[in-house]
């Protein structure tokens, strides 16, 4: 059964870091998409059907960092600054299905993270 969990600041780095490790990196078996939405404009989607390539946070800026696999050989990345909680989805074996971003002034982020099965070697 999925577990919600906020995820203390000082353990974000290691934990995102872990599950990037696990789930997203090249010797990983599994891909995964996901969607960004920001439901202080209106629940617009920031990104869509897109590939999670990893999750970063850097306690020297206080960012929490997803970089992004665009297509054709294009990168990119969503940046959320001085996030003040941040709660996560996990399921059983550790893969986290949604990622929700507290700002300072209380607006929310979420990202929902779909597995989208094998990744193709190339």
């Amino acid at each position: 059964m999925p577990m919600t969990t906020r995820v203390p600041r000082e353990r974000l780095m290691e934990y995102f870091d872990t599950f990037t490790q696990r789930f997203l990196q090249d010797g990983s078996p599994e891909a995964a998409d996901v969607e960004i939405v920001e439901p202080d404009w209106g629940d617009q989607f920031v990104a869509q059907s897109v590939r999670l390539r990893g999750v970063t946070y850097d306690p020297h800026v206080n960012a929490l960092e997803f970089a992004l696999d665009l297509g054709e050989k294009r990168w990119g990345d969503h940046r959320v600054h001085d996030p003040s909680e941040v709660w996560t989805l996990e399921e059983e074996d550790g893969f986290l299905s949604a990622i929700e971003v507290v700002h300072g002034d209380s607006s929310r982020e979420i990202v929902s993270v779909k597995r989208v099965g094998l990744r193709r070697l190339a």
